[in-house]
Order: structure tokens, then sequence, then C-alpha cells
């Protein structure tokens, strides 16, 4: 019989039982055995694995102490010996999604076969892919804990045999930026051939190479009058009203927020918050206005050279943020512009 293999799963604070977003700053621990969905998972590994310790750290500690967090984990695997490290999932939660993937990324370093589960969105996973890390392909909420918990474990097992892995469809794991030579038995002219008459049919086709491409986005028509133009405020910066009442992490953004600036001739020191993780935020605390610059466009306004300023200020964060979820943030902010009228953004660099 296969000998049982040693497992040790990581889970944030929230899937650990702590809380929710005021647990976020729960420090590192570890516990004997299983807890949340790793109950789940070790239903899932059967006699095969056994999970002998839990790690639960809050989303906001690991994003303050990242390294500080990453070396007590790893002082604490090479203590206990896993033959697989496995680590959410994290579906389409940003913050987590980071840090499963830096301590998969540890792990693998380290030589102990590391699986994970992401959203094809989460910020974590655009990052870490690059890595050649194994992320199991995620629905972007719990909804999808039994298939992602199944898939894990599956591809946990094979990965701590030191079994053979198939091919990511095959695998349920999302691509690596991998290619491996494997023989199909057909010479490449005939499959590329077979691909180019499937795709001029229009019948159903699948590339042996994956081009990721971005859409062109035309540049519009520039405005003839901006003295006549209601102008907005967009911004990635991460500049939030004091407290962050809107939660926007420091990075891996998945939501905007939206704070009246009605009657403000300048950003107010004390007033405000930085909370993009991606530069050094004391500048834009001793002076808000230096990334949202609304001191200078309220002299604009005065001198006639654009009409009006809306009286909302629209903020997210940029930071690692995913592609697919910057663009559903910009469409949802361009929807709401558009029904205030606005004939112009301004967006002020980080």
């Amino acid at each position: 019989m296969t000998q049982s293999l040693r497992v040790v799963h990581f889970i944030n604070a929230f899937y650990g039982g702590m809380g929710g977003e005021e647990a976020a700053q729960t420090p590192v621990q570890i516990q004997d055995g299983v807890a949340g969905p790793g109950r789940l998972l070790a239903q899932r590994l059967g006699d095969q694995a056994e999970i002998v310790a839990t790690i639960i750290c809050g989303d906001g500690y690991f994003s303050a102490y990242e390294d500080e967090v990453a070396d007590w984990v790893m002082t604490r695997l090479q203590a206990l010996r896993p033959d697989v490290f496995i680590a959410g999932p994290a579906f389409r939660s940003g913050r987590y999604g980071l840090s499963c993937g830096r301590l998969c990324l540890e792990a693998e370093r380290a030589g102990i076969p590391a699986v994970t589960g992401m959203h094809v969105e989460n910020p974590g996973s655009d990052l870490y892919r690059g890595e050649h890390l194994y992320i199991v392909a995620t629905e972007a909420s719990a909804v999808g804990m039994s298939q992602a918990i199944e898939r894990i474990a599956a591809l946990a097992l094979k990965r701590g045999r030191s079994e053979a892995i198939g091919t990511a469809a095959a695998e349920g794991f999302l691509p690596r930026a991998v290619r491996r030579t494997v023989p199909s038995g057909r010479p490449a002219a005939e499959r590329a051939v077979e691909m180019a008459l499937r795709k001029w049919r229009q019948e159903p086709y699948t590339s042996e190479i994956t081009i990721e491409t971005f859409e062109v986005i035309p540049p519009p028509s520039p405005l003839p009058d901006l003295s006549t133009t209601l102008c907005a405020i967009v911004t990635e910066s991460g500049l939030v009203r004091t407290g962050n009442p809107d939660r926007l992490p420091s990075a891996g953004a998945t939501h905007w927020a939206a704070y009246s600036i009605a009657g403000m001739h300048r950003l107010v020191p004390g007033e405000w918050d930085a909370v993009h993780g991606g530069f050094d935020n004391t500048a834009a605390l001793q002076d808000p206005n230096r990334v949202v610059p609304l001191d200078a466009l309220r002299d604009l306004e005065r001198q006639g050279k654009i009409g009006r300023l809306l009286d909302e200020l629209f903020v997210t964060v940029g930071n690692m943020g995913s592609l697919n979820a910057m663009k559903r943030i910009g469409a949802e902010i361009a929807a709401v512009l558009q029904q205030r009228g606005v004939g112009a953004v301004i967006v002020p660099a980080t």
C-alpha cells in the first residue's frame, strides 16, 4: 500500500473561522490538523494523504508583512517536512490569492511541491502563473468550493508522488506558459492545414500555441472646447477617505469607490489616506493634491479653461490589478460618468 503523504495547508483568517474584514490583521499562526475548507480537502485526499498542520494568516497582515510571513512559514515547513504544500483555494479574492501564490513559490523554491487554486481574474494568478506554479482554475466565489477542492486534491496527490502531470486542460489548472514536445503521430503541416480548414468552415478548433492578444482601443476625437465641458477626476492612486470606508485593497482591486468633492477647493491632509501598495505614500499623505491635483483643477475651473468639475472623485487601486478586473471597473465607472453627462475624464498618474 502506498505510504500516506504529509500535507500542510494554508488558508486565510476568514476561512479559518476567525471573522471577516475585522480579522484581516490576524497574525500568522499554525495549528495541528485541519481547519475550514481543510476538512473537505481531507475527505478528498482520503487515506492517501494527511493534513498534518494548517497555517492561518489574515490577508491584511500578510500584505503588510509579506516577507516576514514568508520566512516564518518556510521555517515551519522545513520542520514539518511535508510531501506537498496546498494553499487556498482563493477564488477571486485578490489579497488571498497573492498570499497563496507567494507561499507556493517559496515552497517550490525549497523543493516542496505546491498546489493552489484561483479564479483566472485573481491578481495572484496574473502575477504567479509566470513563475510556472500549479494554480487550479476555480469559480469566482466559494460556490465552486467542492469542485475546486476535488481538483486540488487530485493534482496534489500526483505532485506529492512525483507522478506524470497531464495538460492544463486535462488536469484543470491554469496554463503555466510551459511548452512540452508531445508526439502526436501526425506531421505538423497536416495538423496546421486541418486547423485552418476548421477555422475556414467556422467549426470549433484548438490552436497548439496560445497567443495572448489585447484589444485595440481607438483614441476618442479631441474635444473642440473644454471650457464648456463637464470633467470628472478618475484615479487609480488608491487615495481614499480617512479610514478607507470602502475597504479598497492595497493591491489586486476588485472594486472602486466614489467620494464627494463638492465645495472643496483642495484636498486637505488628514482627511485622506493612500492605500495603494505600489508606491511610497508619504508625499500623498502630506499633500493629497500631489496625486489628485484638485487644487490645480479648481484653478483651471475658475479661469474658465474647463467648464466644471463633477462633484465626485472616482477611485480604485491599479497596483497588480488583473486585466479583466480593471476592464470591469473601468466599464462600471464609465457607465456612471455617462449618466452624469461627463464629457471628459482627467486621470492623474501616480
